[in-house]
């Protein structure tokens, strides 16, 4: 059994005893409550550690009810069924991420990993085969056709199971498509931290893929998810943190939790027009559909 991480309070900025800023302020609280659909519980560097019950509780005083704590390797995915039986407010997901499945493989331990995964993936808060997909910024050469593999398998266990498949897809929107036509994609695919542009917009649209918008859709540089939101289907979006990776303007750069939720939620609103209740209630039933309930 894991332990819960280490439980130390939200740092205020700057005082995190090492010069580095630690976590941000907490926004105010949504009128409706919501769901963090990926978040990485055990990633942030030790210094900046809560608990998992500190952490959903930062979340939930903002109105952030629950999170989907995501594997992205076999330790990882280890923590995840085990964080997910301490914390009712924790759903989860399992996986070998894109960019670790050629390294299981070089090691020939791919076959292994993926049964593992399988197995790990049969507990009933486990709703989510992910993070899996395609990498290309990371990954080239023969560990492309490793990454390919790992894909298609973890698209037969999403199948096989019945589960949601969460989406990694960084500078591979054509060939993450390809291959979820190739194989027949699960019932309920989720584009975690979308990525693309109007044209991947349609296409989940079409497909009924859900497309799931973390903080960079506040960056500047974002015009293209800003324009993909803008015509997404109101049943197909979702929202995420990545945490602690990808924090919302106006504090990117600072670590990133699930009670950073609201910010995006609100440009959410405003880019769409929709009341931010509206928003929040459309999200929240959203998460629900594609994860099933926390209850």
């Amino acid at each position: 059994m894991i332990t819960p991480l280490t439980p130390v309070p939200f740092r205020a900025p700057g005082s995190d005893g090492t010069g580095r800023q630690g976590y941000p302020p907490a926004p105010e609280p949504l009128p409706v409550p919501v769901m963090d659909n990926h978040t990485h519980l055990d990633f942030p560097r030790d210094e900046l550690k809560v608990s998992i019950a500190g952490a959903l509780d930062a979340a939930e005083a903002v109105g952030v009810r629950g999170a989907v704590q995501v594997g992205c390797d076999l330790e990882s995915s280890r923590f995840t069924v085990q964080a997910v039986d301490l914390d009712a407010r924790l759903l989860g997901a399992v996986a070998l991420h894109p960019n670790d499945a050629p390294g299981y493989a070089a090691r020939g331990e791919l076959e292994d990993a993926l049964a593992e995964i399988e197995a790990l993936a049969v507990h009933p808060r486990i709703r989510a085969i992910g993070e899996t997909g395609l990498d290309f910024f990371r990954t080239e050469g023969e560990g492309l056709a490793r990454q390919r593999y790992s894909f298609r398998r973890h698209i037969d266990i999403a199948k096989r199971l019945g589960l949601t498949l969460q989406i990694h897809d960084r500078d591979a929107h054509d060939d993450v498509v390809q291959v979820l036509r190739e194989e027949g994609a699960p019932d309920r695919v989720v584009f975690h931290c979308f990525s693309g542009g109007e044209e991947l917009a349609r296409i989940c649209n079409s497909e009924g893929w859900y497309m799931s918008f973390a903080g960079t859709l506040t960056f500047k540089n974002a015009a293209n998810l800003r324009a993909a939101l803008a015509i997404a289907e109101p049943e197909r979006i979702l929202v995420e943190t990545d945490a602690p990776f990808l924090t919302p303007h106006p504090h990117r750069g600072r670590p990133n939790a699930s009670y950073m939720v609201p910010y995006t939620v609100r440009a959410m609103a405003e880019l769409t027009g929709w009341e931010l209740s509206e928003m929040c209630s459309r999200i929240a039933g959203n998460t629900l559909q594609a994860y099933g309930s926390w209850d």
